[in-house]
């Protein structure tokens, strides 16, 4: 009878606790991107957030949707990419809103230029739009022709989750060739670390495709490089550079 009390007991929260892991999986990536939304909307000065990260999610998240079609995974890592690439576009909007009323007479730029020069620098929303739109059309058709393929399906998986692990690559490297991390939020890569670490240790526990668990594994060693970085030019300060320090970007978790 007591077992019986017990099991009464532990299937419920055993359920409990796997809601609240999906719901951390879902929305736990966006949430670094909230307090830099709103210091955007308040200081209406998008110069701290690349968008060129918003690229690397988007295309990272809808090649993970697509991988889906050709192997199912864990509903909770689909709807993290649907909820990352509307985030990926609020964003987007914010950023080009603001800096297209903070740029005086600029030429105007879209996406239908074809411009390789002024690509994703454009003056309108909409022009991000139709490149993230032509960019799925394309995606999307090459992979209804080779969804019978395993080693595309298998190739697309690994891209999706790639791109995304290697969005801290070019911090660590500014880190390096600077020798300094002067501008980068700590606060924000230790939300990384324990986000991705969290996430990694999701895809091992449930059993997702070998892809995400090596890139969420590759995605730590970049955190905690960056990490060591940012301890070993505070207790060895090299002598400020001749140039202006950018401000460090955002990642996804």
């Amino acid at each position: 009878m007591e077992a019986e009390g017990l099991g009464w007991l532990l299937v419920p929260l055993h359920q409990l606790v796997s809601w609240v892991a999906a719901g951390a999986m879902v929305f736990g990536g966006v949430v670094p991107y909230i307090p830099q939304y709103r210091d955007i909307r308040r200081t209406q000065n998008a110069d701290g957030f690349s968008t060129h990260v918003c690229l690397v999610l988007l295309v990272a998240n809808i090649l993970r949707i697509l991988f889906w079609f050709g192997r199912h995974f864990e509903s909770p890592l689909l709807w993290q990419s649907i909820v990352m690439i509307l985030t990926m576009l609020l964003m987007l909007k914010l950023c080009t809103e603001v800096r297209v009323a903070n740029e005086l007479n600029i030429k105007r730029r879209s996406f239908a230029d074809f411009d390789p020069h002024h690509f994703w620098h454009w003056s309108s929303f909409a022009d991000y739009v139709q490149c993230v739109l032509a960019f799925t059309g394309v995606a999307g058709y090459v992979t209804y022709l080779s969804i019978d393929s395993a080693l595309f399906v298998e190739t697309l998986g690994f891209l999706a989750v790639l791109t995304e692990a290697m969005l801290g690559v070019p911090q660590l490297y500014r880190n390096y060739r600077h020798r300094s991390t002067e501008g980068m939020s700590l606060k924000m890569v230790l939300m990384w670390t324990s986000g991705d670490t969290f996430k990694t240790a999701y895809f091992l526990l449930n059993g997702a495709p070998l892809q995400f668990s090596v890139c969420g594994l590759l995605q730590v060693m970049v955190d905690l490089a960056i990490l060591g970085q940012a301890y070993a030019f505070a207790h060895h300060p090299q002598k400020p550079a001749a140039h202006a320090v950018h401000p460090a970007s955002a990642k996804a978790l």
